[in-house]
């Protein structure tokens, strides 16, 4: 979330020597490490194993929730595969970045207003309203510099 983007931007500084703006390297790498692959990781455990996030991270005690807890799987797999994608189509990026803002926001929103967490309901409300925060930043940047051009 926080070490592999940081690491994959300082690998493309050094090695381009390109001199890119910091928002275009962080849209690339928080959109690919943040929206694709921990959507796509996250969607694929869900699909596979919908009591974990239903249980573990919810705290729903029966099996019921198994259904849609697997169908949120096929849309974090959905998504999470365009954020993979988008390092290879570079178009798809900002769009990506959108999608994955608007998610993570509105999922650490609900997480803030749930009230009593537990410590993995903690980590998904910090850790989503931070990838929102970054990737708002890029979505506004990209935005900013096309209506300039």
């Amino acid at each position: 979330m926080l070490v592999l983007p940081l690491c994959s931007i300082l690998a493309e500084l050094y090695v381009s020597n390109s001199g890119s703006e910091l928002w275009r390297l962080a849209g690339r790498w928080f959109v690919f490490w943040g929206v694709g692959v921990r959507l796509a990781s996250a969607g694929i455990r869900q699909i596979v194993n919908p009591n974990y996030t239903a249980q573990t991270i919810l705290g729903l005690k029966t099996s019921e929730s198994s259904i849609v807890v697997r169908e949120l799987g096929f849309a974090n797999l959905a998504i999470g595969t365009a954020g993979v994608c988008s390092l290879f189509a570079t178009s798809w990026l900002t769009p990506c970045a959108l999608a994955g803002c608007v998610f993570y926001g509105l999922a650490g929103i609900n997480h803030l207003l749930a009230g009593e967490r537990n410590r993995l309901q903690n980590v998904a409300m910090v850790s989503d309203l931070f990838l929102a925060g970054i990737l708002a930043w890029y979505c506004i940047a990209a935005f900013t510099h096309r209506a300039a051009a």
